[in-house]
């Protein structure tokens, strides 16, 4: 009898000492700087809720990183995180990583839908028709990186880069620097509740309206090519939850 407790006592102190099996780790950059209300630089918003749900879906661990955008992007194309969220969709950023569905994108694993939208300073009589802009006196701003750029380019638009956030964006509207803005629909809208609104004016039609994704990179997707697809089915699953649809409602966007 004493051996056998012996024996046990001795087997849950080797259990004990045992350590725990880690979780897997996928390193994910983001954008620094908050674009409500899908992510703060300190990790709240929607985009967070729903990459926390993966998390606990899949048990592993994603480790986020805040940095500027365009290193976000520099560092995803030579493999130094596993991944970057939310990405839109440009041809050339198949050379960064992969989206969801390869050559074929598979919007359903997107992470959300925003769009585009034009700025102009009050007063001016910029306009966007949806296919055109009149009485642009001057160049179009957009925040360095960012795919709209693409957009404004092929029309052979004057076009500034050299904002990095939405709010100095809008100052140098505001200053006469550009003769519109087109930011991202979440980012407007946050201008035009706060105390920039009263110099600015969204036009209605937007320039377009585009999926944002969680791209993987291209070490991931080749060394593991089962977890960057089990991610991206249940980045799926979880933003058709009725969880996170609570959540998306809750702030007014659609899912």
């Amino acid at each position: 009898m004493f051996d056998r407790i012996v024996r046990y006592s001795a087997c849950m102190l080797l259990l004990l000492s045992m350590p725990a099996v880690a979780r897997e780790t996928v390193i994910l950059c983001y954008e620094a700087q908050d674009v409500l209300p899908w992510r703060t630089e300190k990790g709240g918003g929607l985009n967070f809720a729903l990459l926390k749900m993966v998390e606990q879906r899949l048990d592993i661990h994603f480790d986020f990183q805040s940095v500027p955008w365009k290193r976000c992007l520099a560092q995803l194309k030579v493999n130094a995180v596993d991944g970057a969220f939310a990405v839109s969709f440009k041809p050339d950023r198949r050379e960064l990583g992969e989206y969801p569905g390869a050559e074929n994108i598979d919007t359903s694993k997107r992470m959300h839908t925003d769009t585009y939208v034009v700025l102009r300073r009050k007063g001016s009589k910029v306009a966007w028709d949806g296919k055109q802009f009149s009485n642009l006196d001057g160049a179009i701003g957009f925040q360095l990186g960012y795919s709209v750029g693409d957009v404004l380019r092929a029309q052979n638009l004057e076009v500034d880069e050299g904002s990095q956030r939405a709010d100095e964006l809008a100052r140098k509207l505001i200053a006469g620097r550009v003769a519109a803005a087109a930011l991202g629909g979440s980012d407007a809208a946050g201008l035009m509740r706060g105390p920039l609104a009263p110099q600015l004016e969204q036009l209605p039609i937007p320039i377009i309206e585009k999926p944002y994704f969680l791209i993987l990179s291209h070490a991931l997707v080749a060394s593991r090519p089962q977890l960057a697809a089990r991610i991206w089915s249940e980045m799926e699953k979880a933003r058709n939850s009725p969880a996170y649809k609570k959540l998306a409602q809750a702030q007014g966007v659609r899912n």
